[in-house]
């Protein structure tokens, strides 16, 4: 077994000697580890990558988004008149109806009796009014006449009558107790001459009208609650307004429908209305029958709309201008009550310069900027003013050329004067080394 010993070596030198060796030591270390300087003194800072294109010249067409809710084309909740029990339902939520159809019935036995007994009453009126006016008014007005005619008579006799007796009297043929006589009987017959005549001149005006008048009134008043009756009656027949499905039956056969209450609900749904708020200023570039689009969850490819209806007054509550998209909806594909976004096709600006809306960049007072690739390869920002927008494009009216390099993507956190290159994110980078 050998034992293996170390040896240390202790040389002292001279006090006076001390600083000459530790410069000769650090000029020896430097000869021999070169490379020892800071990697900040000798390398360069790494350039960050970013996305850049040119500015594309072109047409731009504005797109206004929103977001609404889809409603059904029309919609009528059918509540009773009357409060009664459902003798029988003939639909079921899904079915299809037209308008006029008859959706359910209610018990009208009750209803349906005193109709009949109104009838009736109305009937009765109808043929009394018919005598009234065909057999006893004319009749009255014929008797009318005839007994002026008699008394017109019976006073041109009785005049007769005195003349002659009064005659006589003066050739003293007659005592003077039958003149008086005679004279008597004229004033009776002048009399009733005179109430025959007033008896039919009221019946010319007044009697005659007031008779026919009085008949109308009652005639009129039967076939009133006659009409009210049946008008119960059909209150008991639920029949739907318009065409479309049903949404909503809430009731079964045998329960009692309250008045004011909604017993069947139908939904016009062949065509949804998207309806969405706008400013004033965005309502006002629009017309009824410009393009648009709904994007609806579930559904892949945007739905093309229609503007409909343009608000002609602003909605007090948020100063905007209600704008109705209407979507073709036929097969019954969209659901009313679904959550959309909508995008309206607005102005449209010929040889516009654009630029990805990624490019933009809003500082915290509302300007906005664009970074662009400079001759050096520095990041330079650029203000800029905006005009309108498709979605993904944003059209630049001032502070560009299109001769510039924008950066597209990766400017956002980026400082002015770091270097860069264009390429490919470095996200994307890693996904495809992997």
């Amino acid at each position: 077994m050998t034992r293996t010993t170390s040896t240390s070596l202790l040389v002292r030198i001279p006090a006076k000697n001390r600083a000459t060796t530790r410069l000769v030591c650090l000029l020896l270390f430097a000869s021999i580890f070169p490379g020892c300087k800071k990697a900040s003194d000798t390398e360069a800072a790494p350039l960050v990558t970013v996305q850049a294109e040119r500015p594309e010249v072109g047409t731009i067409s504005e797109h206004i988004m929103a977001d609404a809710t889809l409603s059904p084309l029309a919609q009528a909740a059918i509540s009773p008149k009357i409060t009664a029990p459902v003798r029988a339902f003939y639909v079921q939520r899904g079915s299809k109806v037209k308008a006029g159809q008859l959706l359910a019935i209610l018990e009208n036995r009750d209803l349906t009796a005193q109709a009949l007994d109104n009838r009736g009453q109305y009937n009765a009126a109808e043929a009394a009014y018919d005598m009234q006016t065909k057999a006893q008014v004319p009749e009255d007005y014929k008797k009318a006449e005839l007994d002026v005619a008699q008394a017109k008579a019976q006073l041109q006799l009785q005049q007769e009558i005195t003349a002659s007796r009064k005659k006589l009297l003066e050739e003293g043929a007659i005592p003077g107790r039958d003149y008086d006589t005679a004279v008597a009987a004229l004033v009776q017959a002048r009399s009733a001459y005179d109430t025959a005549l007033n008896h039919l001149t009221s019946l010319q005006r007044v009697s005659r009208e007031a008779t026919l008048q009085q008949a109308k009134g009652q005639l009129s008043s039967a076939k009133g609650k006659y009409q009210a009756a049946e008008a119960q009656v059909s209150y008991s027949e639920i029949r739907t307004p318009i065409s479309g499905v049903v949404t909503d039956r809430p009731l079964f056969p045998g329960e009692t429908a309250n008045s004011g209450s909604a017993l069947v609900t139908v939904m016009d749904t062949s065509s949804l209305l998207a309806k969405v708020h706008l400013s004033q200023i965005a309502a006002q570039r629009l017309k009824v029958g410009d393009d648009a689009s709904v994007l609806i969850a579930g559904v892949d490819d945007p739905v093309p709309a229609k503007v409909s209806l343009i608000s002609p007054a602003l909605d007090p509550g948020s100063t905007t201008v209600e704008v109705w998209l209407r979507v073709s909806n036929k097969d019954g594909k969209y659901k009313a009550g679904t959550p959309v976004r909508t995008s309206i096709v607005g102005r449209t600006v010929a040889g516009a310069v654009k630029v990805p809306l990624s490019a933009i960049l809003t500082a915290q007072d509302g300007s906005k900027s664009v970074m662009i690739v400079g001759a050096d390869g520095a990041a330079q920002r650029k203000a800029v003013q905006i005009g309108i927008n498709d979605g993904q494009d944003v059209q630049i009216t001032e502070g560009l050329t299109g001769s510039e390099m924008v950066i597209t993507t990766g400017a956002y956190g980026l400082d002015e004067g770091t270097k860069v290159k264009i390429g490919k994110p470095e996200a994307d980078s890693g996904e495809s080394k992997g």
